[in-house]
Parts: C-alpha cells; sequence; structure tokens
C-alpha cells in the first residue's frame, strides 16, 4: 500500500546496504500477498524472543526525500501515508534481521513515532499505529522490486512486513538535533534518553521504546515538551528508551 517508501536501517545482516524499509507502492498488499498464503501474524522463535521486555510503542524510520534505488523511489513520507486509502499502508522493505523481528513483535493497536530520515532535516514527524500484524513481505519476491531477495522462498518467506495507519501528526516536528541534545545531557544525569536506540543503534530502522514510563515534569516527545524541567501531562505516549538487545 505504501508509496516508494521508507528506509529502515539495521545494525547488522545483509542488509547493510542501507536502512531496509518500507518500499514501492503497493495498491493492495493484502491481495498481492493472498497468493502467499496465510497472511496472520508469523509465530516464529525470533518473534518470541524478540517480544520479550518491549514495550507497547515503537519508532519506525522512513525517507521522506526522494531517492533512487534500483530505478524504484524509495521516498515515503508521513504526508504519503496519509494520502493512502483508509490513510493505511504495508510497511515493507525491511531487510536487517533485528529489524525484521521487531516488526514480528508488533501487535495490533500498538502505536509507533513515524521518524523521516536520511533527509535534510531528520526527525518525528508523527504518530502511527499498527492495524494488522507481521506477515510476508511480498517485495522480497518482486525481480523488479529494489527489496527482491533471491535467497527468500515463498514456503519460508525470510521477510515480514506489518500495515500501520496514520493517528496524527506531532504537534511540531521533534528533529534529530534536538532529540540529540537531551541524549546527550541525559547520558550525564541518568535521564530517560540516555540509551535511546536511535543514538546506540543509529542505522536500526525499527526501535522498540521500553517500557520505563516517563512521568510529568521530564522531557516527553508525544507532549512535544522537551524541557525537561517543564511539567506537563503526557499525552497517549510518553517517550521510553530502549535498554536492551535482541
Amino acid at each position: 500500500m505504501p508509496k516508494p517508501r521508507k528506509r529502515l536501517s539495521g545494525a547488522a545482516g545483509p542488509d547493510n546496504k542501507g536502512p531496509a524499509g518500507k518500499r514501492t507502492k503497493t495498491k493492495n498488499p493484502a491481495g498481492a500477498l493472498a497468493a502467499m498464503g496465510n497472511s496472520s501474524p508469523e509465530k516464529t522463535s525470533a518473534s518470541k524472543n524478540c517480544g520479550k521486555n518491549l514495550s507497547s510503542y515503537w519508532l519506525m524510520k522512513s525517507e521522506p526525500e526522494s531517492r533512487l534505488e534500483k530505478g524504484v523511489d524509495v521516498k515515503f513520507s508521513i504526508e504519503d501515508l496519509k494520502a493512502e486509502p483508509k490513510q493505511t499502508a504495508c510497511w515493507d522493505g525491511v531487510r536487517n534481521y533485528q529489524a525484521r523481528n521487531f516488526l514480528r513483535a508488533m501487535k495490533l493497536e500498538q502505536e509507533a513515532f513515524f521518524y523521516h530520515s536520511n533527509c535534510k532535516e531528520p526527525g518525528i514527524a508523527g504518530l502511527v499505529k499498527i492495524v494488522k500484524e507481521a506477515y510476508p513481505d511480498h517485495t522480497q519476491f518482486e525481480k523488479n522490486s529494489p527489496y527482491y531477495d533471491p535467497s527468500s522462498k515463498e514456503d519460508n518467506p525470510k521477510w515480514s512486513m506489518v500495515d500501520v495507519q496514520f493517528v496524527r501528526m506531532m504537534k511540531r516536528y521533534i528533529t534529530l538535533a534536538e532529540l540529540k541534545t537531551h541524549h546527550q545531557a541525559h547520558k550525564t544525569t541518568g535521564g530517560p534518553l540516555k540509551d535511546m536506540a536511535l543514538f546506540t543503534r543509529q542505522r536500526l530502522s525499527v526501535q522498540p521504546l521500553t517500557p520505563e514510563k516517563m512521568t510529568s515534569g521530564s522531557t516527553c516527545i508525544a507532549g512535544e515538551k522537551m524541557a525537561p524541567t517543564e511539567s506537563e501531562e503526557l499525552s497517549p505516549i510518553p517517550l521510553r528508551t530502549w535498554h536492551g538487545d535482541t
């Protein structure tokens, strides 16, 4: 459903070539995948292990500016998502094993920050929610796709995707530079951003936000107040950080 899409970064695995992520536009991902068999969430050991110690929130990276990969524009911004039917799209093109495992751990109705990456000013643009749990990513079988993987088999697909739906834009764009300032300060003070995967696992395009809930008066992202001394009631997604490996 999404358009040439978003980019996921990966720390390890065959997709060191760059972020693995959203992908070329598919008008009906569900239909395209019908031929692959059951599209229910994959129950894999990777998914089970990955699900441990993870929160209900995520950060997902996508490229908002045009960039050709194998002749295909991989651009997919939050505005592109909003323009999709029902403001919903499949999050395909992930070609990093750890990022894939995080996709497989996602559950219905969980929410994620939509992060614009590999652009003039990277940052958090809005919020999305998971509306379909992990199922085979059809682009791994499409020879004309930038995300084609000849080693993946339809009876045992390597790569998965989820469907996401637009929730809302941030009240203001939260830039990478702003996040980094707080991350560096929190490394000294022990604040909630000290271990944020955005900085400790920079190439990971799908990142979990752990259960360490932030309280009023702390730095927050969903509420858009970044000054740690300012008190405000958190909105639905308190900022959390990732403290574990999978």
